[in-house]
């Protein structure tokens, strides 16, 4: 086709069709915006069937949750969106007493005394444990003083020694426990039972203020791994037995297990409170890290060790592995781009606070892993029901 041709089809244009016209986005206003946010919150609400909460480890979640808050904080965007408000996102104004009456969702202020004493919503029969472990005064105190006094004195002494908590089978009578500070003395085991392939028996424990508890073997050993500090006490032939235990020319280093957080630049990286990385190396850590920001399973960003385990006699890579599975619903999910431009998705990274890693790794070495579970929601290690 000519260029003269060109010309007469571009003129003959009456209707404009080939004319090109620069498109000025026009301003988004305050309401816009508004409304914009509202609904973002609104799908957030029906995708997860709840309102966004304070999620820390969540940004997305957590912004939209003080997004939420500051609209019910201001009576001018609550009055705005409440037309439009289906879910019942909007707190509900509260401008007299008939309003808090009208309210009465449990019916407490009805005008019949009595139904306030009336439980609703409960169900009839209610299965409740045999037994609740309580707390109360040890009226046989005495007999059980000395022993406190002594355990301190060969702890002082260097007599004994105190241990982290490493499992279920350490728990005997006449042991001595740390638990959240205070010294407890197991005085008696009662039966043990098997039940869901799991021991239990009730206890008598002592504690050295002068109370005492009938709480069950795993629930003490529950309490023992939560608690950061939680400790037992060896005895004096478990000192010596444990001195003897130790590594031999027979056995066999097979690699390292590490913990790492991150010291990455990148917001969505650095705002993940709780995050580190499990790994595996055949190498000592120092030397696997050293080009950690040229690799993206290190988020392509320096690290720092935050502890590592020497291995011997077991498989490294398997043991990684389970404690992946362990913590797998609770990996960082987030993209890193290579020296190449290839993009990565790394998953040995996970959202769980340091306590509750190091717990699982000891877990995993006594066996116990599989009674228990991570509960991203508590941020804890518990156990299986």
């Amino acid at each position: 086709m000519k260029r003269e041709q060109l010309l007469q089809i571009l003129e003959d244009d009456d209707m404009g069709l080939l004319a090109v016209k620069s498109r000025v986005p026009e301003a988004i206003t305050a309401d816009e915006r508004l409304l914009a946010s509202f609904k973002e919150i609104e799908e957030f609400a029906k995708e997860h069937g709840r309102v966004p909460e304070e999620n820390h480890a969540d940004m997305h979640e957590f912004k939209l949750h003080s997004r939420l808050a500051g609209i019910n904080a201001s009576p001018t965007n609550a009055e705005a969106l409440r037309p439009i408000d289906t879910l019942g996102l909007i707190a509900k104004p509260v401008e007299s007493v008939a309003d808090i009456l009208d309210d009465d969702d449990m019916g407490l202020l009805d005008d019949e005394a009595e139904n306030i004493f009336k439980l609703r919503h409960v169900p009839a029969n209610i299965q409740m444990p045999e037994r609740i472990a309580q707390r109360k005064p040890c009226e046989d105190f005495a007999n059980f003083e000395f022993l406190f006094k002594l355990c301190h004195a060969e702890l002082s002494s260097g007599v004994r020694e105190m241990r982290a908590f490493t499992g279920e089978q350490q728990i005997q009578a006449g042991h001595f426990f740390v638990l959240h500070g205070v010294m407890t003395y197991v005085a008696e085991v009662g039966e043990k039972e098997i039940k869901n392939k799991k021991v239990n028996a009730r206890l008598r424990c002592i504690f050295d203020n002068g109370t005492e508890s009938n709480m069950l073997l795993r629930s003490l050993a529950t309490e023992l791994y939560k608690d950061p500090a939680g400790r037992r006490v060896l005895e004096h032939n478990d000192k010596a037995l444990e001195e003897l235990d130790q590594v031999t020319e027979e056995d066999k280093e097979t690699g390292y297990i590490y913990v790492l957080s991150s010291l990455s630049e990148r917001n969505e990286i650095r705002e993940v409170q709780h995050l580190y990385k499990i790994g595996y190396s055949t190498v000592p850590v120092p030397e696997r890290i050293r080009n950690a920001k040229h690799e993206p399973t290190y988020l392509m960003a320096p690290v720092k060790i935050i502890t590592s385990y020497k291995c011997f006699n077991l498989n490294p890579q398997k043991f990684e592995l389970l404690l992946h599975t362990f913590f797998g619903s609770y990996c960082l999910d987030v993209q890193v781009i290579d020296e190449a431009g290839r993009r990565h998705t790394p998953r040995e990274w996970f959202i769980a606070p340091l306590a509750a890693i190091e717990l699982a790794i000891q877990l995993l070495i006594n066996g116990e892993i599989v009674h228990y579970k991570y509960d991203g929601k508590v941020e804890q290690v518990v156990e299986r029901q």
